[in-house]
């Protein structure tokens, strides 16, 4: 069994197949899928192909890209729109410095909002970091301060000292098919040391196919790519990564539930 624990399925690129897409990931061993929210503002789409698919769960919050049309929500509305069952995380929200396509400070405020309906709620906070390792590492530290909350370094591409930061601060690492280009051997090694109890798996599907897919369209059932080369990594078995990420999604991710 593997787990997408961060993909895109309301995005357009699906929306004439999603069904066929979600039926291949669950012939591919994917038996759970986790849609991220990007929008406040369109969380009743994605709730939606939550709701119509056993397999698939969501998230509620707004992407850094977007942090200034929605710094009006708050980590109260957040916090009641996660109690629908189908709802397993709060995010993704983070800080985007290399599209800089929000200011900064907006990126920053949206951002503890999200801790704070993470730390309230305890499901886990899925975080955007690219290129502000260093605020990044900042907000981090001084917000698990005033009281730790779950979170996840999703789509990991930054430097080995975040990940050890983040680690430390009792987060999770996920990597997705960036993984397994042939310029990442720095991203692979610092898989290599984050711990094996902190790695996660994901597409960031309809983004960043994986090897032999790469510049075409991802989607979920690909993450099983991505896991065989974090295996090969590491040096263990596929099967043996599979049921390592599983139980640490399960772990995190403690609303969702375990496939019957």
């Amino acid at each position: 069994m593997l787990v997408d624990s961060h993909c895109h399925l309301d995005f357009p690129d699906f929306a004439e197949e999603r069904a066929a897409i979600v039926a291949r990931a669950k012939a591919a061993g994917v038996e759970r899928m986790v849609t991220i929210s990007t929008r406040v503002k369109r969380f009743p789409q994605i709730l939606a192909i939550a709701e119509e698919f056993d397999a698939v769960f969501c998230s509620v919050g707004t992407h850094p890209h977007n942090a200034d049309e929605e710094l009006d929500v708050t980590a109260e509305e957040l916090v009641r729109l996660s109690r629908h069952p189908k709802v397993v995380a709060i995010g993704e929200a983070g800080l985007d410095y290399f599209y800089d396509k929000a200011p900064r400070e907006a990126q920053a405020q949206g951002l503890r909002t999200h801790i704070a309906a993470a730390r309230e709620t305890k499901l886990p906070l899925v975080i955007h970091a690219r290129s502000a390792d260093e605020d990044m590492a900042a907000i981090l530290t001084d917000e698990t301060g005033k009281g730790a909350f779950p979170f996840i370094l999703h789509c990991f591409s930054s430097g080995a000292e975040l990940a050890r930061i983040g680690v430390g601060l009792g987060g999770y690492v996920s990597f997705s098919g960036i993984l397994t280009f042939k310029n990442s051997a720095e991203l692979r090694d610092i898989a290599k040391d984050v711990p094996r109890e902190r790695l996660l798996v994901e597409t960031d599907a309809p983004y960043l196919a994986p090897i032999p897919f790469r510049g075409k369209r991802n989607e979920p059932a690909y993450v099983a790519n991505t896991a065989a080369v974090l295996a090969e990594t590491i040096g263990i078995s596929a099967s043996e990564i599979a049921a390592i990420t599983t139980d640490n999604f399960f772990r995190l991710f403690t609303k969702m539930p375990r496939p019957a």
